[in-house]
Parts: structure tokens; C-alpha cells; sequence
């Protein structure tokens, strides 16, 4: 996968998100082949979306048409903005039911007036292909079998395509939320990282990054990142999308990391877009394969395995 890192006329070297998105996806399509020999039937992601939101309808029809060219069957289900709660409910435990279903993932954010926690924590944990239940937390606390969360789960991903071997790193971890911080830190932990969670809080916030080998940006503030904040050499991983205004009143999209500071500094780093962005679908199709394979009481297939942290 050398393809994934890619030179640039300054210091870092960019790690290419898109590249290993493809890299994933093919590797969950070779999953999905092998699985659906074993039983007769392809692994199935249903998706739920609820409203209307521009952005949420854009990645959910993402998620279908990667999830139907890795050879796997797309269900969407659409909720107007409108729909009750018990109704959201009385559809994920209908999709809990279904056996030929294998990965359920509720788009978020709900519109306002739902509970997503009480949505997300009906989704059965054994197709918690997002992640998020409480019963797939406790798994990544313990170290125990199942589901990772798709973002954390490709930032550790994009990390060893840069360094390889992570045992032994430094990491901070910049950002404490429930659906990447605090996973991102476990999952580098399970790598045998020495992990540091950093947040608002923090004192001293660019001296603790300066020690870091590699630094996981996941706040949600543009630019937060400075160039200085960066150890020569180390490896940045931006999952932060912020829109800001640019020239001519256009806006555009950055990260948490001045990546025009920070690319003359680190020595591997994503762009925004087109770095995390993609590995999120990308992983939730490996999980899927693997979801299938452990309702089915198979082996996940290799070509997933090597692609899932853990």
C-alpha cells in the first residue's frame, strides 16, 4: 500500500486518504465474495436517515454506492423530520430482527426532538457496525471481540501506513468526544502507544503536543494546530472538517491542523479534505464483512482482519 503515502515539495509526506479508502473498500470486497460463497447470500448494511439534512443525504448516498460496489447489498430506510420517536425505535428493532440483515448504522445527528442515545442504544450490538452502543464501548475498554468505531478505526489505520509498527509511540490524542477521542485513544493504546487524551483543559496544550509522535486532531476547532506545536518528524492525522469562509465569500474546508504550518514540520500528515473523510465509509464496510461473519459463526476473512485494528 506505498501508494498511500505520497510526497510533497514540503517537509511531510501526505498520507492519502482516498488511496487507502480504496484500499479498505477492496479488501472488504474481497471479504464480502468470500462470505457471500459461505452463505449464499451478501453481507447486508441497512441504513436509517432521518429528515432532510443536504449533508447527511450526501454521505448516506455515498455509503450505498460504495457499500453495493464492494459487493455487499444497500438498504436505505427514509424517516421524515417529523417521524415520532417510537417510530425511529420500532424501525431499528424491526432491522434488529432481520436476519439478513447484518450492520445497522442511524445517521446522525437526528433531527431535533429525538434521543439519539435511546436510537442508537436500541441497534443490537452484534450490528453495531458503527460502533457506538454501550455494550461495543465496553468491548474496546476490556479489549474484547467487537465492533470499533469507523473513524477512530481508520486514523489508526492511516498511522501505521505511515510508520508502520506503532509499539512503543508517543500519541496525543487532541479532543475527548464519545464517537472519536476517547475510542481513538483506546484503540492506540491497544497498539501499545503511550497514549495522552488532551481537551479543552489542558495546560499547555502545544508543549504536550511537541512531545508526541504522532498527534490525532479531533476537536472541531479550525486551525487550532500550529505549525510550532509539531515534534520534527512526527505523524499528524487531522479528523477535524470545519467549513470557513474564504476568498470571495466562498467557504472551504479545513482541519483542526494549519496544514500550511504544520506540513513544513511533520513528517507525515492528512489533508483536509482527503484524508480521514474517506476511511469512514471505508471502515464501516469492513466492519459490516466482519459483522456477517461472526453472526454466521465463521472466520472474518483475512482481508478484513488485516485492514480492522485489534
Amino acid at each position: 500500500m506505498t501508494d498511500i503515502i505520497t510526497s510533497s515539495d514540503a517537509a511531510a509526506k501526505l498520507i492519502d486518504g482516498k488511496a487507502a479508502a480504496a484500499a479498505v473498500d477492496a479488501a472488504a470486497a474481497e471479504g464480502a465474495r468470500q462470505l457471500e460463497a459461505a452463505l449464499g447470500r451478501p453481507p447486508c448494511l441497512a441504513v436509517v436517515l432521518v429528515g432532510d439534512d443536504p449533508a447527511s443525504q450526501v454521505y448516506v448516498r455515498n455509503k450505498g454506492r460504495r457499500t453495493e460496489a464492494a459487493g455487499m447489498r444497500s438498504v436505505e430506510h427514509r424517516l421524515p423530520a417529523d417521524v415520532s420517536q417510537a417510530d425511529v425505535v420500532a424501525l431499528v428493532q424491526a432491522l434488529n430482527a432481520d436476519d439478513e440483515v447484518d450492520g445497522i448504522l442511524v445517521q446522525l445527528p437526528l433531527p431535533k426532538g429525538l434521543d439519539e442515545t435511546e436510537v442508537v442504544q436500541t441497534i443490537r450490538p452484534d450490528k453495531d457496525v458503527d460502533g457506538l452502543t454501550a455494550q461495543s464501548a465496553g468491548a474496546l475498554v476490556l479489549g474484547a471481540p467487537g465492533m470499533r468505531p469507523c473513524t477512530p478505526s481508520g486514523s489508526v489505520f492511516l498511522a501505521k501506513q505511515a510508520l508502520g509498527d506503532l509499539t512503543g509511540k508517543s500519541v496525543v490524542v487532541i479532543g475527548r468526544s464519545i464517537l472519536v477521542g476517547k475510542p481513538a485513544a483506546l484503540l492506540f493504546l491497544a497498539e501499545n502507544c503511550t497514549v495522552t487524551l488532551a481537551h479543552s483543559r489542558t495546560q499547555d496544550l502545544p508543549a504536550v503536543c511537541r512531545q508526541a509522535d504522532i498527534v490525532i486532531a479531533a476537536v472541531g476547532r479550525p486551525n487550532l494546530v500550529k505549525g510550532d506545536w509539531i515534534k520534527p518528524g512526527a505523524c499528524v492525522i487531522d479528523v477535524g472538517i470545519n467549513r470557513v469562509e474564504g476568498e470571495a465569500g466562498k467557504s472551504r474546508l479545513v482541519g483542526d491542523v494549519d496544514f500550511d504550518q504544520a506540513i513544513k514540520t511533520a513528517g507525515f500528515i492528512t489533508p483536509v479534505p482527503g484524508g480521514v473523510g474517506p476511511m469512514t465509509i471505508a471502515m464501516l464496510l469492513a466492519n459490516t464483512v466482519a459483522a456477517a461473519a461472526r453472526r454466521a459463526h465463521v472466520s472474518v476473512p483475512d482481508s478484513v482482519k488485516d485492514v480492522l485494528p485489534g
